[in-house]
């Protein structure tokens, strides 16, 4: 799982300086992708339809509603079979219940959560918003070194991708 670092510039040349000093920082042009509301990027790494949509937020409501309810149901399954006398029922169900827990709690304290809604007012006035992902180690790297060399560029949290699926 990558972090997407989430940067606000106020006009597109500023925005093309950051992005070639990410390529110098040897950041592919595949992990860079920028959004603007009512401007045609001409010369950035546009962002994809999902990417624009936000469907990392959309994944990431579908993952912790189906954890809820599979622990709703473990505990469900574990007052029944109190009720029956049936114990071996009881420790499948606490060992779901346990898994679910542990997953949301994870998931809670170690995912970090930035979504695009937070910067639509942004961006409805003329600004470009930059998502570049980067490996979690990189993460105070790339952001130390943006601050410095372009001060006009806001950084605006750290969210997740995966790669793979191209959200």
């Amino acid at each position: 799982m990558l972090r997407r670092l989430f940067f606000l510039l106020p006009d597109e040349a500023r925005a093309q300086r950051v992005v070639k000093h990410l390529v110098f920082l040897n950041i592919s042009e595949r992990n860079i992708h920028a959004v603007a509301h009512g401007a045609e990027l001409e010369n950035l790494p546009k962002a994809t339809e999902r990417q624009k949509n936000d469907t990392a937020f959309r994944v990431e409501g579908f993952l912790w509603n189906t954890n809820l309810l599979l622990f709703v149901i473990a505990l469900v399954i574990f007052f029944i079979s109190l009720l029956m006398t049936e114990f071996y029922w009881s420790l499948g169900a606490l060992f779901v219940m346990s898994v679910t827990f542990f997953a949301g709690e994870h998931f809670v304290v170690n995912v970090p959560d930035v979504r695009l809604s937070e910067f639509s007012d942004a961006l409805s006035h003329g600004e470009i918003l930059l998502m570049v992902d980067v490996p979690a180690k990189r993460v105070a790297e790339i952001e130390r070194a943006v601050h410095y060399h372009h001060p006009e560029a806001v950084v605006g949290g750290v969210g997740w991708t995966v790669d793979a699926f191209g959200i």
